[in-house]
């Protein structure tokens, strides 16, 4: 893979690409991208160091890999568009809920194709990036692409079966934590910490509390075991959780997507 092309510039695709560039696993002038609002894409180029292109046709000619970064209910009509320009193409989609056997049906029967669910901490390079196991990528070629979205994360294969849930958790987890961090913020605020303090402490908290989890792999109910002293202050944090229902809407919450 030489040269990488994205259709589309949303919020997932900046931050693959800005991951991507920012890295050093891709030059700049390697990187391409297409979308309809012409002075958006390349105000977010001039940004992130990528280079726009004028069309779906120009971004074919000018990239190997093409990533579809588009709306779901887009894709049909973007294939459309490419026609034969999608001949011989190795095909990357991040568009949720198109897998292998959604492709199958509107892939002309040449083009190798490989479904990848991120999440936007890919942009800062802590992203986690699920590859469909079923593919119809060269092995090679499928390991050269693990290899560029490993430089922004942490790859995992997962069975096609299971993409959707593991996809909900860990792509709309991050918006679920934001709105714990926010919570939480708003807590240190209520009883005076001034409002910016709030977010870096409590965004730090975060982040030391899942780096330890994955250092030491223990379970995350023995972690919280030894913050908890018997009659301690925790404890009974804990309990109000508890009756707050806080468990239990962290499932529903998915359930809400995948039900």
């Amino acid at each position: 893979m030489e040269s990488l092309g994205f259709i589309g510039m949303g919020n997932m695709a900046q931050a693959l690409a800005q991951g991507f560039i920012s890295s050093g696993a891709l030059a700049g002038e390697h990187v391409f991208a297409y979308a309809p609002h012409q002075d958006k894409l390349k105000k977010t180029a001039e940004r992130i160091g990528f280079q726009p292109v004028a069309s779906l046709a120009d971004l074919a000619a000018a990239a190997d890999t093409l990533v579809m970064a588009c709306k779901p209910y887009q894709i049909e009509g973007v294939v459309a568009e490419l026609g034969d320009a999608l001949s011989g193409k190795a095909l990357v989609s991040i568009a949720a809920g198109w897998d292998f056997a959604h492709y199958e049906k509107v892939l002309p029967p040449d083009v190798r194709f490989q479904f990848v669910m991120p999440n936007t901490p890919a942009m800062v390079r802590e992203g986690v990036l699920l590859f469909e196991e079923k593919t119809s990528l060269e092995p090679a070629e499928r390991k050269a692409l693990m290899d560029l979205f490993a430089t922004v994360g942490v790859v995992e294969e997962v069975p096609s079966a299971l993409m959707a849930a593991a996809g909900t958790v860990t792509g709309c987890g991050p918006a679920f934590v934001d709105l714990m961090i926010e919570a939480y913020a708003d807590a240190a605020v209520k009883y005076g910490v001034p409002r910016e303090q709030a977010y870096a402490l409590v965004a730090q908290m975060v982040k030391g509390s899942a780096a330890l989890a994955l250092e030491t792999k223990e379970q995350p109910g023995v972690l919280k075991d030894a913050v908890c002293s018997p009659g301690g202050t925790t404890i009974r944090g804990v309990c109000s959780l508890e009756e707050d229902g806080f468990r239990a809407a962290c499932i529903h919450s998915i359930d809400a997507i995948l039900e």
